[in-house]
């Protein structure tokens, strides 16, 4: 039996990473090569050329999975009966901007988008943010709609968590898939941190702890964490552009590994709403270590921490609950 098309949203859908990730689900990477899909295109009207030429590419590029396409400026029609949104869209940090202001933009965003989600999505619509600071932009989405379940509104890490798989697979020089459970604690900003404390490698001999095949504590405590932390400005640098092609592959691994579940013995980092484990102040987003089945995620409990990561793991959630403060003055 065909299956049911997914009705999918992806915001800023004109921009870099809209345009890398739109044929992406047309293809079956993000809900799987048997899900057919119709994508909901939505995008400021500065770019409604833009997008429309996005959507031809979509018809000229004749997916068989791709059911239809909408293509618009109206965040109503956008949203409507959506089952997935992917919140691409938002203000960037322009030179010369203070953190408030581009909070104060992205309040605006999210409080409308959430309104128009919240009156028209699908129910049990799946969010993920992926927008800077897209922590917070997911609270302030939860915030304004408050019928669609907390444990629906995420926010993207995964392309952090692949960025510490593959540097421990270059360090070491094995298959990024014989890496796996690295986690990314807390923020998807500069004070997130990568910990490889519970990380394993498949080796012809078994699963090996990632620290004990490294055996460089400096660098794992170092160079390490401070390569993920800055890896987007990296790419910025050389690329001249932002990270939109790996952006693009995370929000897929991250919405298909919620849809159709974690592989066993596995988990992944997702931004998602605290409940205060491991001491983490509930009613943050922050991105916790998670296994999920059947549609829903659950944060891993019971690995142990040590001290250094105790107060990496508390800086960054130091800084989300400033975010979450400035965040709500710009509301007042």
């Amino acid at each position: 039996m065909a299956k049911d098309p997914v009705r999918v949203l992806v915001t800023g859908a004109a921009g870099q990473i809209g345009y890398a990730l739109v044929p992406m689900i047309a293809r079956g990477v993000m809900l799987g090569p048997d899900q057919p899909v119709i994508l909901h295109m939505l995008d400021i009207p500065p770019a409604a050329e833009a997008l429309n030429g996005v959507k031809m590419e979509l018809v000229d590029a004749a997916f068989p999975l791709l059911k239809g396409v909408v293509a618009t400026t109206d965040a109503v029609e956008a949203c409507t009966g959506v089952n997935v949104a992917v919140m691409v869209g938002g203000f960037p940090r322009k030179e010369g901007m203070e953190r408030k202001d581009v909070m104060s933009k992205n309040v605006s965003i999210y409080k409308s988008q959430a309104s128009a989600l919240e009156a028209h999505a699908a129910p049990n619509c799946k969010v993920l943010v992926v927008a800077n600071p897209a922590n917070t932009n997911a609270l302030i989405l939860k915030e304004f709609a408050p019928s669609i379940p907390a444990k629906n509104i995420t926010c993207l890490t995964r392309l952090d968590h692949n960025r510490a798989l593959g540097q421990i697979s270059e360090r070491l020089n094995v298959q990024v898939s014989d890496v796996k459970n690295v986690i990314i604690w807390g923020n998807h900003s500069s004070t997130q941190y990568p910990d490889v404390s519970h990380a394993t490698i498949k080796t012809p001999s078994g699963q090996k702890p990632v620290r004990e095949l490294v055996s460089d504590d400096d660098w794992l405590k170092g160079e390490f964490i401070k390569t993920v932390q800055q890896r987007g400005s990296a790419i910025i640098k050389a690329r001249k552009l932002s990270s939109a092609l790996s952006a693009a592959s995370a929000a897929c691994d991250h919405i298909r590994d919620w849809v159709l579940g974690t592989p066993e013995g596995t988990w992944v980092s997702m931004g998602v709403y605290s409940d205060g484990s491991y001491n983490v102040p509930a009613g943050l987003i922050y991105s916790f270590p998670v296994t999920c089945r059947a549609g829903e995620w659950t944060i891993v409990q019971g690995l142990s921490v040590d001290e250094f990561s105790r107060k990496k793991m508390d800086a960054t959630a130091e800084e989300l609950t400033e975010e979450k403060a400035l965040a709500y003055s710009c509301l007042s």
